[in-house]
């Protein structure tokens, strides 16, 4: 198995159930809609994060990650790579466990200071194809 794949596995297996996806909204067209739907038929938590923070999928939305009043393991980012780092800091600061960027999401001086700061990190990947696979 190589590096990737083993981090993607430990992310889904290990690092613990509840999910925290940034830019889910109520908006059954934005793929973390859907992302959502199946991180929650494989048992994870799904903690909606959103300016509206609205609730999504039977969860309380917040406004941002820091506004949860319960740990978070993953950080799951839907947001634009120019947002995506910021997002990363927020989930270190939190204390997740991991930062997952959505497929196009790309930031390799976040993913660097995502991992020297202890935190598994994938990016470019999408968990509603890899937990069928890995999980």
């Amino acid at each position: 198995m190589d590096n990737e794949t083993e981090t993607i596995r430990r992310i889904l297996q290990e690092t613990g159930d509840t999910w925290a996806v940034v830019g889910l909204s109520t908006n059954r067209s934005r793929a973390a809609y859907g992302v959502a739907e199946v991180l929650q038929r494989f048992g994870k938590r799904v903690v909606p994060v959103h300016p509206k923070a609205e609730p999504v999928h039977g969860e309380q939305g917040y406004a941002s990650l820091a506004e949860i009043p319960f740990p978070v393991d993953v950080v799951d980012v839907f947001v634009n790579s120019e947002l995506a780092g910021g997002v990363a800091d927020e989930a270190v600061a939190v204390g997740a466990k991991a930062v997952w960027f959505q497929l196009g999401v790309v930031d390799e001086e976040a993913y660097e200071r995502t991992r020297a700061a202890g935190l598994e990190m994938v990016m470019d990947r999408c968990p509603a194809i890899e937990i069928p696979r890995l999980g």
